[in-house]
């Protein structure tokens, strides 16, 4: 069986659909029948412009080849971003263009991956597994000017049906998208096998409680991106002045709204907030290890009510009491599977003040939590999955 893997994002580079797809193909190497191989077809890291990681364009190893497509500058914008887009699918479709495949898998969170996926599939008239792991045409009505979202939803509209359309089954991350897609395509196939825990944050998982609660100032951790979608530069100023001297906050990441956070946090002059470049997981298991409580936020739209964030699981990991800005699925899900978390409904500087009041400043262990979502067993199932189409297929 040969695979053809689109991935926009592939180690080193720090998000979670790097993390998600290497451990993907880690679960799906010894599943796979004799004389098999798998291309991957990703990017040069650029997740991040302030984080640069080395790594070779081209890796081959036994079954896998790791093929990275160099992609010009760019930025948060829509504009540098489909530029690096339009860069990537040149490259794959060159690079597919004179092979066969018997299986195609994109994982895909701005949908367009799952688009090209389904473009090289349908040319070869292969199965096309998706994973998608958000809900791209719900996410730009929100978050651009509705002259532009109502166009580019249309459009967007009809690339979502393309490729979910022709997908032999669909993965998603997340049971908040249940509704919005069964509701559109009812024939299709779906699983539901979400993000999960590394094992680098496994390692460092309590399994006993800490003694004695931390005294203020509490330091308090976020780790992500910093961009629309999160909305810090939205919520943090404003709790900065409401927990001065109760809480100190560091945050780590980098996106499209990190000089408006900046430059909002300096208007009120916060000397409680540290903000740091992006840092590689082993750093950033330190960080958590170092903090009172992990935080969480998520802009106050309706897309993102049925997200489920993929930073919760290693969070929740890490044993520390989580203050999560979270509405709709995400806060449900927490609500029912991670306790010592105080959830407040999203820019709701007041509501986040009582939820932290409700916290237990300690480490708690949450080991039926870490063993049911221990992502090398999802990512087994979601192996399996993949692996069946592509048997059923060539039977």
């Amino acid at each position: 069986m040969r695979i053809l893997f689109l991935s926009f994002y592939y180690e080193p580079d720090l998000c979670a659909g790097s993390f998600r797809a290497v451990a993907l193909i880690r679960a799906l190497q010894p599943l796979l029948p004799e004389g098999s191989h798998i291309d991957v077809l990703t990017t040069m890291p650029n997740r991040y412009s302030s984080f640069s990681a080395a790594a070779p364009e081209v890796e081959e190893g036994g079954a896998l080849s790791i093929r990275r497509i160099p992609l010009p500058s760019h930025k948060s914008g829509m504009r540098d971003q489909s530029k690096a887009f339009l860069a990537y699918a040149s490259g794959v479709r060159a690079h597919a263009r004179n092979r066969k495949y018997d299986l195609v898998f994109a994982t895909s969170s701005r949908l367009m991956t799952a688009v090209l996926g389904a473009y090289v599939a349908r040319s070869q008239k292969v199965p096309l597994y998706l994973d998608i792991r958000d809900i791209f045409v719900d996410t730009i009505q929100d978050i651009l000017p509705r002259w532009l979202a109502r166009p580019m939803s249309s459009v967007f509209s009809l690339l979502e049906r393309y490729a979910i359309g022709y997908a032999s089954k669909v993965n998603l991350v997340s049971r908040g998208f249940e509704h919005y897609f069964l509701q559109r395509y009812p024939r299709q196939r779906f699983a539901f096998l979400p993000n999960g825990i590394d094992d680098e944050f496994i390692a460092f998982s309590p399994d006993e409680e800490s003694r004695g609660e931390s005294t203020p100032p509490y330091s308090v951790l976020y780790a992500g991106n910093l961009g629309e979608g999160q909305g810090l530069h939205a919520i943090l100023p404003g709790l900065a002045r409401a927990m001065h001297g109760k809480v100190k906050f560091t945050v780590i990441g980098d996106g499209g709204r990190k000089p408006q956070l900046k430059s909002a946090l300096d208007e009120i002059g916060a000397d409680n907030v540290i903000l740091r470049d992006p840092v590689n997981r082993t750093a950033l298991v330190q960080a958590y290890r170092e903090a009172d409580v992990l935080f969480l936020h998520l802009n106050d739209y309706d897309a993102f009510r049925k997200v489920l964030p993929s930073k919760l699981f290693e969070y929740a990991a890490m044993g520390k009491p989580i203050w999560a800005g979270v509405a709709g699925y995400a806060a449900e899900f927490i609500g029912q599977e991670i306790g010592n978390a105080g959830v407040f409904p999203p820019c709701d500087v007041a509501a986040a003040v009582q939820a932290f009041s409700l916290l237990r400043l300690q480490s708690t262990p949450r080991t039926d939590f870490v063993r049911k979502y221990a992502r090398r067993n999802i990512m087994q199932s979601l192996a399996a999955d993949i692996v069946s189409i592509g048997v059923g297929y060539g039977q």
